[in-house]
């Protein structure tokens, strides 16, 4: 679980270092492609709901194993701008140098999978339910186990 909880912190701050120039750089973003004062509500919507991530990693990275469901929208957040990007680049819409700009989310999306391979599943609710009312040995559930490390 070390290892989910660095990879989601490291990529939440890294995320927020970023994504929060971008709110005061406006002018710069506009000089290579149309100004964002175009479309101002695409512009910082993005930044908004990309910033509201950065926020929900850092939420998963404080305990992984509580917020491991959590982990597979990250990967598909992570993902989907990856697909986007290599669309975009097929179609010859975007240059290599901002293709490769895509690089960084492609890491996190194969860290955040490992880190959801390794993050141990915790008992829902349901399942604690179920074994307290002991209705769990007779209706055949398979049982889950959950190692709880310290930290040290």
């Amino acid at each position: 679980m070390r290892f989910a909880s660095v990879v989601f912190l490291v990529a939440g701050v890294w995320g927020i270092a970023v994504l929060t120039p971008l709110y005061f750089l406006v002018d710069l973003t506009g000089r290579q492609y149309a100004a964002p004062a175009d479309y101002p509500q695409f512009f910082y919507g993005f930044l908004s709901v990309a910033m509201a991530w950065q926020i929900a990693f850092l939420v998963i990275g404080s305990s992984p194993a509580r917020y491991r469901p959590l982990m597979i929208p990250s990967i598909l957040e992570k993902l989907g701008h990856v697909a986007g990007v290599a669309v975009l680049y097929g179609q010859r819409r975007l240059s290599v140098a901002d293709a490769t700009a895509a690089g960084p989310d492609m890491l996190l999306a194969v860290l955040f999978i490992v880190a959801f391979a390794v993050t141990p599943r915790q008992s829902g609710i349901f399942e604690h339910a179920l074994r307290l009312s002991g209705l769990s040995k007779r209706m055949r559930f398979p049982q889950r186990t959950v190692t709880l490390h310290s930290e040290r």
